[in-house]
């Protein structure tokens, strides 16, 4: 059904702790297969993703990361991002019968503090993003990253949260 898409730099910790939250996706047959496109890791962030069954795209273009997904529907989140319990239901009911892309909603447990969210550049991957693959293929040409790909894209919002990644994006 749908590929998640993790974009990495030196993130083995956030990336262990992100896709621990995938697991109930894959065993219900949601979670097809998960990317791991690296910038340039100097940490053990490929030893996790391989660990984990991560196909894992070592600095490569971002088309090549998204050829790489094997389902019909992209799920992009940072590394860090933890999803809550009922995302897989929010977002099999959204690949059924929506057709546009969609964002998590914010968990009120998230590690950005209200003041900080008002002050900082704002995160185009912080809620994560779901979107066909069709169409990230058709805007990869004019994206040199996730957060370039799904930029200014009207979207509408998962009832299920997110925990946003905590600290400075490096976008």
């Amino acid at each position: 059904m749908l590929s998640v898409l993790i974009e990495t730099r030196n993130d083995e910790d956030a990336l262990a702790r992100t896709l621990a939250t995938l697991v109930s996706g894959a065993v219900e047959g949601v979670v097809r297969d998960v990317v791991v496109h690296d910038r340039g890791s100097t940490d053990q962030t490929q030893m996790v993703a391989d660990h984990a069954g991560c196909t894992f795209v070592d600095d490569g273009e971002l088309a090549a990361a998204i050829r790489r997904a094997r389902g019909e529907w992209l799920l992009m989140l940072r590394p860090g991002a933890r999803l809550e319990p009922n995302w897989i239901e929010a977002v099999v009911f959204h690949v059924n019968s929506q057709d546009g892309p969609a964002r998590f909603s914010r968990s009120g447990r998230s590690g950005l503090s209200r003041l900080s969210r008002l002050f900082s550049r704002s995160d185009p991957l912080a809620d994560g993003f779901l979107m066909r693959k069709s169409e990230a293929v058709a805007r990869c040409p004019n994206a040199g990253d996730l957060a370039g790909l799904v930029s200014g894209l009207s979207v509408r919002r998962l009832p299920a949260a997110i925990t946003a990644v905590g600290g400075e994006w490096r976008g």
